[in-house]
């Protein structure tokens, strides 16, 4: 039987009032024992507001405020912190938009009963990936074959942002060694637990263009993946990861 009471999902979100409530009411008719976390970088649309109101009717709703945008991974690492402080077994990562489906929660948390971390995939079973344009398709899939290039490491998809982390494995990371604050973050974080001989499954899963709002992307975020990635490499290579 999973246990959904001590698994929490960490959503990080910069102007998300469009979807936000709705995916707060979509994960809990689906997973009532389950906990959520927004972790909101200050957005001026009023999504913290939003998520305030919705703490009434969900007792399971947290919210974790920051005054201004730091970045997807400084975002990540508070949702860390805090739900290692309060001692959940199962972290996930997830996003506000609907591009990750809300009912593929239960097949990521049944695979990490018996991994380390587990990874809903893009590009597993080939390319699983809705209404994305071709040029932004080849970014993200070919940032994955050169990541596997540069690191080796044995994973398809390496920057996607849909994973369930045991306890066991965010305890072992060194948070404020973590130098990647925008979408390279995945990568980091994989690497980091790869080498550290941790269990990582990759299981099949739809990536879908989000239905409301505007993606975050920008070219800053795909130069800092470049050369994140030969850092890493380097730091593996001269024993300082």
């Amino acid at each position: 039987m999973l246990q959904y009471e001590k698994t929490v999902i960490l959503i990080p979100t910069y102007d998300e009032a469009i979807n936000v409530e709705k995916m707060a009411r979509t994960i809990f008719k689906t997973y009532p024992g389950i906990s959520l976390v927004i972790i909101d970088d200050g957005s001026p649309d009023g999504t913290g507001n939003i998520v305030k109101k919705l703490q009434g009717d969900f007792p399971n709703l947290h919210l974790i405020e920051r005054t201004k945008k730091q970045g997807i991974g400084k975002a990540y690492i508070a949702g860390f912190r805090w739900a290692l402080e309060k001692e959940y077994e199962f972290i996930f990562e997830m996003d506000c938009d609907f591009s990750h489906d809300p009912d593929d929660i239960q097949k990521l948390l049944e695979a990490a009963q018996d991994n380390d971390l587990v990874i809903g995939s893009r590009y597993i079973n080939g390319i699983s990936i809705v209404n994305w344009p071709l040029k932004r398709l080849m970014l993200s899939y070919l940032a994955s074959v050169y990541t596997r290039f540069i690191t080796r490491i044995p994973i398809r998809d390496t920057t996607g942002g849909f994973k369930c982390f045991t306890r066991n494995a965010l305890k072992s990371l060194r948070f404020d060694e973590i130098v990647s604050s925008g979408y390279s973050f995945q990568i980091e974080v994989n690497y980091k637990l790869w080498c550290k001989g941790f269990k990582i499954k990759e299981v099949s899963t739809i990536f879908y263009e989000r239905r409301d709002g505007q993606s975050k992307m920008n070219n800053e975020i795909v130069f800092e993946a470049i050369f994140s990635v030969i850092f890493l490499r380097l730091k593996k290579i001269f024993g300082t990861l």
